[in-house]
Order: C-alpha cells, then structure tokens, then sequence
C-alpha cells in the first residue's frame, strides 16, 4: 500500500508521497512514487503513483520511454500541448499496461490496479491537479475539492478536510501533510518513511522546492511528537462525561 496527496492552493501545488511498498509482511521495501518531467518555461509535470509495483513502474517507464525514443515514438508528455492532454496520455497508458498485463487471463485486471495522481503546468495553460483512475478516466480538483489522495488515505483526510485553506503558505500546507501522514505512519504499518515533498510554485514552470524526509528529520520528529501532545491537549479539555 501507499500513500500520495497532490494539493491545490492558490500560489501552487504541493505533493507529497511515502516509499513503502510491500508483499507481506516479510517483503518490504522502498521505492520513489513521485516522478517529474520538467522543461523549465515550457512545463512542469508531476505524476504521484499507487497501486501495483510493476503496474506503476510500467507506465512510467513508458512515458519516460517515449521522451527518449525516436521521433515517430507519439504521444510524448514532454510535447502534449496542455495538462488536459498530458491526463489524457497517463489514462491512456494506464488501460494499455493494465490490460497487456491482464490478457493472460490467469488473473483479474483488478490484481494489476493502479492510480495516479497528475499535476502541474505547461505553457499558454492553467495549473492543473487531475486524479487518474485504472480505467483511465479522470477527474480535476476544483475550489470545493482542492486536493487528492491515492492509496491509504483515511487515517490522513480527516486533518485535510478540516484544517485546508487554498490560501495557506507552502510552509503551512507543508505542516498540514506533515501531520496527515504522521497520522497514517501510525496508524497503517503499509506506508513507511522517507516521505518525498514537492512544491510547484504557479507560472513559475520550473521545479520547485523539493525535499526528502527521512525518519530522523527534526521537523518531521517535532511535529509527529507536538501533534501527539496536542491532541492529548484538546481531549483532556473536553468536557468530562457525566452519567444523568
């Protein structure tokens, strides 16, 4: 299992994603679930993954592969002409490995799942923030619905729901992520550190801050600990219950 969020603020985009895959209890390990193809003032493109290993690194592979490849090798993500396009390519890829994967038919397509969540900016175009399904139909985040999350998002939406603002600071909505996984680390053993952090500031269409956060970071650990304390805080000055 994972966990990736892509938000949508008014001065940009924030993702982060955790690293933790697993195939049983004994089987676990690390790989990088954020990908992003940039072309400084053409286009910044960001692609969060969850779902089947091999399904997702498939599709990255080929999108990766037709930014590389001959010329007649089209669509290419690096040359579609809006974000629009660029979700339409990434379903488009997502239904072509599910079902390459699945016409063997000793399994069902559902064992080869996959979803991503998309992002970002190409140039004469909006910012953009789309969810992208494994039948490869999408939807985009709008002002009532300003973020996504893909794989164990639960334990962390509650945190989003109430505390977003699309107004918030990069810095804030960063605190905000760093809360929502904190949540989910502790209540789901499937999603593990490091946790990879992206900003995209609008128009700007280069790569923004990014960072890397490993167990030991100082913020994450003073975070996850205030939070604890926090909530501790807040139930402790509840009222008290009292039999009528």
């Amino acid at each position: 299992m994972t966990y990736c969020v892509g938000i949508r603020l008014n001065r940009g985009l924030v993702f982060m994603s955790d690293t933790r895959t697993n195939a049983g209890v004994d089987n676990i390990s690390s790989f990088r679930k954020m990908y992003t193809w940039c072309k400084p003032g053409d286009r910044l493109i960001t692609l969060l993954s969850a779902g089947n290993l091999a399904t997702t690194q498939a599709v990255v592979g080929l999108l990766e592969e037709h930014t590389k490849a001959a010329g007649d090798r089209h669509p290419d993500i690096m040359e579609v002409p809006s974000m629009f396009q660029a979700a339409r390519l990434v379903g488009e890829t997502v239904r072509e490995v599910i079902k390459t994967a699945s016409d063997g038919g000793a399994q069902s397509q559902a064992a080869f799942s996959a979803t991503f969540i998309l992002g970002g900016q190409i140039a004469g175009g909006s910012m953009r923030l789309f969810l992208i399904y494994p039948e490869g139909n999408f939807i985009e985040a709008t002002d009532d619905n300003p973020f996504f999350q893909i794989g164990e998002h639960k334990y962390g939406k509650p945190i989003l729901v109430r505390a977003l603002d699309p107004e918030m600071t990069f810095e804030m909505a960063a605190k905000l992520l760093y809360v929502s996984f904190d949540s989910t680390l502790k209540s789901n053993l499937s999603v593990g550190l490091p946790l990879d952090l992206q900003f995209y500031e609008r128009d700007s269409l280069v790569k923004g801050y990014e960072k890397r956060v490993e167990a030991a970071d100082p913020y994450y650990r003073a975070i996850s600990d205030g939070w604890s304390d926090a909530l501790r805080a807040a139930f402790n000055s509840l009222p008290d219950f009292r039999r009528d």
